[in-house]
């Protein structure tokens, strides 16, 4: 088992935390700092998860916890690179339609900016800055 190691950079206002490893109990807590503090410096945070090996419901708990926290507070909270065979949680409980999903960090930071072309999974996508997507 390799063990979990988290990184933080800036991208334009948004700061990118990129988990590698496995997000499970043992880890929890760890992550949720890392999330804290990426939440302390930008009210923009992107998850990059496309290297995470394994993720079981804590970590999804911690997930949640931070996109309902930047949600309420008017930021921003994505997701990017998860991959159904490590990230089953997402889908199982259904998340992975109510989160804000990119397949890569770069659609991610585009949507921020408003220079992606706002292809989001799940309907969870619609953002700040993509009015057209909250019409009825």
């Amino acid at each position: 088992m390799a063990e979990l190691r988290f990184s933080m950079e800036t991208h334009g206002t948004a700061v990118v935390v990129s988990a590698h490893g496995e997000l499970d109990i043992t880890s929890s807590q760890r992550f949720d700092d890392r999330l804290s503090e990426a939440a302390a410096a930008s009210d923009q945070v992107i998850l990059d998860m496309s290297a995470v090996d394994f993720m079981d419901t804590t970590a999804l708990a911690v997930i949640v916890t931070h996109w309902r926290r930047h949600t309420e507070e008017g930021g921003v909270f994505l997701l990017a690179g998860a991959r159904y065979r490590y990230t089953k949680a997402l889908w199982i409980t259904g998340l992975a339609d109510r989160l804000p999903m990119y397949d890569t960090v770069g659609e991610a930071v585009a949507a921020l900016t408003g220079t992606g072309s706002g292809a989001a999974s799940g309907p969870g996508a619609s953002q700040p800055g993509e009015p057209e997507a909250s019409a009825s």
